[in-house]
């Protein structure tokens, strides 16, 4: 189960959406598959979490531009964390 927050913000007259993606369970990063400023489409998988053994893709909700990173590889993350932040 992916946890996504929505929010908008105006920016130069238009309105611009984010969505904040954030850890489903508890774990540790494995890799971290986009940098700041890439574009994605939805469904692509922004990093690898590992947990409860298994290596779980954290995917892309919606098409649009890594405004955020906030994991690196090794890091331990507890459910609920802000991995990345998406801007559409």
């Amino acid at each position: 189960m992916l946890i996504l927050i929505s929010k908008t913000r105006l920016r130069g007259g238009l309105l611009m959406a984010q969505e904040i993606v954030e850890a489903p369970l508890a774990g540790k990063i494995l890799q971290v598959h986009v940098k700041v400023g890439d574009r994605v489409n939805e469904g692509d998988t922004l990093c690898t979490l590992e947990a409860l053994k298994m290596e779980n893709a954290i995917v892309s909700p919606v098409s649009g531009t890594v405004k955020e990173i906030r994991v690196v590889p090794g890091q331990a993350v507890k459910t609920s964390d802000v991995l990345a932040v998406l801007e559409y």
